[in-house]
């Protein structure tokens, strides 16, 4: 009569192998939870970059360019969902996060314009220096 199953070492040897997977998948999981929790951040900058644009437009100066000020959005205090606060500053837009879901407030989201026609924007900050945004 032949007996079957697993041997005590076929189990901790197979109970490694998982533990190995697991250790390598919880940190990128991690960074692409943050990531996807970023995109709502960068979702925020839309609106407000599209003011600015035609701010330029209408002005010519994008020092004129603030929040609240030629259709530019007023700047935005407080927390709005993954938003802490918003602010438009000679075209500059700052958005600083609220800490949350791996997100800290230092991860700033900054979009720097150039006064051109088409207005280009750089991205800065302390999320675009971590890899948050794509």
């Amino acid at each position: 009569m032949k007996q079957a199953g697993f041997t005590l070492i076929e189990l901790i040897i197979a109970i490694a192998i998982i533990a190995i997977l697991a250790s390598l998948a919880i940190p990128s999981y991690t960074q692409y939870t943050i990531k996807a929790h970023y995109a709502e951040i960068v979702l925020a900058a839309q609106p407000i970059k599209i003011g600015v644009e035609q701010c330029y437009q209408i002005r010519r100066a994008i020092s004129d360019c603030d929040g609240g000020s030629y259709g530019v959005p007023a700047n935005v205090t407080g927390s709005a969902g993954a938003v802490n606060n918003i602010t438009v500053a000679d075209g500059v837009i700052t958005i600083v996060p609220d800490a949350a879901n791996g997100i800290v407030a230092g991860d700033t989201y900054i979009l720097t314009p150039t006064a051109a026609s088409p207005m280009t924007w750089v991205a800065s900050g302390g999320g675009v220096t971590n890899g948050y945004t794509h």
